[in-house]
């Protein structure tokens, strides 16, 4: 599975870390963005809270996947969508768009309850969709 955002920075971060955490012993999760731009600190956080540590990932672009073979390829906002309508290499492609918490304004607690609900959306999202597969 590889799941793509725009900055791989919360979205496609907490779904690889979600999906592992949840079925690791099924899919094998990776991550990337079309404009790679580090991995949030807020994502790192809320994920901690329920007992996933995001500590070691690091931003990745979509060209360091380019050659590689997957099964599904997930695009988890529309802006990745746009440039990934097709990604070489994937042999199902999966859509669902999330907010994207990097808008989020306001105190640094109305940030984190933002992330939260993301992180839960993601999550629930995840529990759903890829026992299917």
């Amino acid at each position: 599975m590889l799941f793509i955002c725009t900055h791989n920075a919360a979205r496609s971060q907490m779904a690889e870390a979600l999906l592992r955490d949840l079925h690791g012993g099924l899919y094998e999760a990776h991550s990337a963005g079309t404009e790679p731009a580090g991995v949030s600190p807020y994502a790192v956080k809320v994920m901690v809270e329920i007992g996933i540590d995001m500590g070691a990932h690091r931003s990745k672009g979509i060209q360091e996947f380019l050659g590689q073979q997957f099964d599904c390829v997930v695009t988890v906002c529309d802006h990745a969508k746009e440039p990934c309508p097709y990604f070489p290499g994937g042999k199902k492609i999966l859509h669902r768009s999330f907010e994207d918490p990097s808008a989020l304004t306001g105190a640094e607690e109305e940030v984190t309850l933002g992330f939260r609900q993301i992180r839960d959306e993601i999550k629930s999202w995840i529990e759903s969709e890829f026992i299917k597969l």
